[in-house]
């Protein structure tokens, strides 16, 4: 059975779901890193993950409880059909900076950005 966090804070001027699981056990989730980590076919892509890029200026607009079982993130970028089961938040949570690290590094491959205003161009010297 997964654990359920004991508080949930949705920070919307730092942009951050703060997650409480046990006095001194408090996660901060940047909306950005939620957002490119949905659980949604639309970047989860039915088994082939869809690089998300530009989600650098991302922010949660809301959520909502989703049964018993996980909670529906609005973000205010219009994406809001991702559930985040108690489990899968609980793995971001672990995971927070390796998923990170790997995120970055799939952008650094693709040439691709967390800014929607640049755009990077690779050149062949």
């Amino acid at each position: 059975m997964p654990r359920l966090p004991t508080a949930i804070n949705l920070h919307k001027a730092s942009k951050t779901l703060a997650l409480t699981y046990a006095p001194g056990e408090v996660y901060h989730l940047p909306a950005e890193f939620l957002r490119v980590h949905s659980p949604s076919a639309e970047v989860q892509g039915h088994g082939n993950p869809i690089l998300q890029v530009g989600k650098i200026n991302v922010g949660l607009a809301g959520l909502e409880p989703a049964g018993h079982y996980a909670l529906k993130l609005i973000f205010d970028d219009g994406h809001d059909s991702g559930l985040f089961t108690w489990e899968y938040l609980e793995q971001l949570c672990l995971r927070q900076q390796a998923l990170w690290e790997d995120y970055l590094e799939a952008l650094r491959l693709a040439g691709k950005s967390r800014d929607p205003q640049e755009s990077v161009v690779k050149l062949m010297l």
